[in-house]
Parts: C-alpha cells; sequence; structure tokens
C-alpha cells in the first residue's frame, strides 16, 4: 500500500507545492498535549489553517507510518481521520522532519456522538483488509510505533501466534529486568497457554490500535475524528478492550458497537489480557507506575 500524499525536502517545498508561489506561514502557536512529537496550528497568508507535526529528521518514520495508519483507516470509508497533506524532511537551521494535514476546529458534541463513533468504529472493524496484509490475515504492510515503542507486525496467519510473537513478548523482552525467576516463569506459562485463552475472530479487522479518549477528539462537524493510530490487522476486541483502559468511553459507545458488531462470547474474559499490552509498553516507556497491574493481570492469568 502507498502513501497517497508527497514527500518534500523542505517546509518551503511544500506548501508553494501544495498552495502556490507567493503562500507564507504568517502564524505558529504551539499545540499541547502528546510527549513524543511537537505539534503546531500554522496561519498561512491567505487564511489557510494547518496542523503540523514535527521531529527531529531522523524520526520522520514516525510520520510515515502516522500516515499509513490513517490513510488505511480513511480508505474503509468507515471514520472520520484529518486529511493528510504531505510528509518531509526539513534540513534547514536546526532540520526538523514534519508532517502536514487539514486543522480541526473543535465544536460542541452531537447528541449522539458516541452511538455514531460505535457505529463507525464497528464498520471499520468490518471492512474488508486484503489490502493492508499480504499471505495471511493478521499484521499490517509495515512496522509501525504504539507511542514511541516499536511496534512489530510481522504477518501472521493466526491471530493467537500474532498476538503473542508481535505484542506480548518483545514487550516482556524489553521489560524483564522488573520480574523475577518465579514470575518469568509465569510470563513463560502464560506466553505457552495463549491458545486457551484467546480465539481466532469471525474475521479479521482493521484496528487504530492505540485506541483510548486522547486520540479522539471533536471535529468541526461535532463528530468524532480518530487521530494518532498504531494501525495493524487483528481482533476487533483488542480495540474495544483499549478504549476501557483509560477510564472507558460512555456507555451509548458501547451499545451501538455492540449492537451493530455483536462480540463473541467470553469477551470480558479476554479484555485484560489485550490490556496487558499497553500496559507492559507503558511500562517500558515510563516507569514503575505501570508494575502493579501489569503484574495484577499476569497474575489473573497464571
Amino acid at each position: 500500500m502507498d502513501l497517497p500524499i508527497p514527500y518534500f525536502n523542505s517546509m518551503s517545498e511544500a506548501l508553494t507545492t501544495l498552495f502556490h508561489e507567493k503562500i507564507k506561514i504568517s502564524g505558529t502557536r504551539r499545540i499541547t498535549g502528546g510527549d513524543i512529537n511537537r505539534a503546531y496550528g500554522l496561519s498561512l497568508s491567505d487564511g489557510t489553517q494547518l496542523f503540523m507535526k514535527s521531529n527531529t529528521p531522523d524520526n520522520i518514520s514516525f510520520f510515515k507510518t502516522e500516515a499509513a495508519g490513517l490513510t488505511a483507516m480513511a480508505s474503509t470509508g468507515a471514520v472520520r481521520t484529518p486529511r493528510l497533506l504531505c510528509y518531509g524532511s526539513d534540513s534547514e537551521e536546526n532540520g526538523f522532519s514534519f508532517l502536514l494535514m487539514d486543522f480541526l476546529s473543535p465544536s460542541k458534541p452531537a447528541s449522539d456522538y458516541w452511538e455514531v463513533l460505535g457505529e463507525e468504529l464497528a464498520a471499520m472493524h468490518q471492512a474488508d483488509t486484503a489490502g493492508f496484509v499480504s499471505e495471511g490475515r493478521y499484521g499490517f504492510f509495515c512496522d509501525n510505533y504504539i507511542g514511541s515503542g516499536n511496534q512489530s507486525n510481522v504477518i501472521h496467519a493466526n491471530w493467537t501466534e500474532f498476538f503473542r510473537s508481535c505484542r506480548l513478548e518483545p514487550q516482556f523482552r524489553r521489560a524483564g529486568r522488573y520480574f523475577n525467576t518465579a514470575e518469568q516463569r509465569d510470563i513463560s506459562h502464560l506466553l505457552n497457554h495463549l491458545d486457551d485463552l484467546l480465539i481466532e475472530p469471525d474475521h479479521p479487522s482493521l484496528l487504530h490500535g492505540d485506541l483510548w479518549s486522547g486520540n479522539v477528539i471533536t471535529g468541526n462537524d461535532g463528530r468524532a475524528w480518530l487521530i494518532d493510530p498504531a494501525a495493524y490487522v487483528g481482533h476487533a476486541e483488542a480495540d474495544l478492550a483499549m478504549t476501557e483502559l483509560f477510564g472507558g468511553f460512555p456507555a451509548a459507545f458501547y451499545d451501538a458497537y455492540k449492537k451493530a458488531a455483536p462480540l463473541q462470547p467470553g469477551y470480558d474474559d479476554r479484555r485484560d489480557l489485550y490490556n496487558l499490552y499497553h500496559l507492559l509498553n507503558h511500562l517500558n516507556l515510563f516507569g514503575t507506575a505501570y508494575l502493579s497491574p501489569v503484574k495484577r493481570i499476569l497474575g489473573k492469568y497464571t
């Protein structure tokens, strides 16, 4: 799957090509939120408003893979994502990489905001995934990131094997120093018996991959827009579980989702196992504040 957006060697080249030669940046404002990339609102001399993410030049892969995920989700026609304009790397003074997209001006959420999002996410999870994987059912056409951590998306034919080898095993390896000998045995037991705990989905689904409330924003239309994906093809349950990890979404969201796409029996028993992946990632990125919930879930399944 090729990115449908162009690459530019400088911000000035990007603006000149996308707009016109006389366009200039008339204003820049820093936007707070996120701890990986810097974010800015750009005002152009013709009144256009843009959103820009930036990082160091060697971290341009953050933006290439984010664009791939947003493009994949948008291609399903099921959910709202910001329109991507371009990405690139500027080698001028204090060089930087960047991703440009439309600026969303939040408005008041529609009265059926959460119901519609539940229906839209269910539709995305039911969309065809053949264009995102090759010679298999689970994974993605490129590796990407979960936060700032590397996320492997090697193609697998079996969901449980994918979740074991591409999700839990790499995170447990990175977190090895946090576990004693007995806990290491519990980890091996969990990984070796994952087939007894997870089930294969009725069909593979394109996932957002990092679906918590911070990655859902209200757009100009009062509807939910999805940002900052860690996209891959997997079991829809993994996305739904993530929505419940940090506070959860309103009941209206879950009711609408389950009406549109009924869950397989036993989801509640599997939810914490899916979220173990995200808690391990937080442990590896942010430290021991996440060790207790990791060990609680490890104990639950061993």
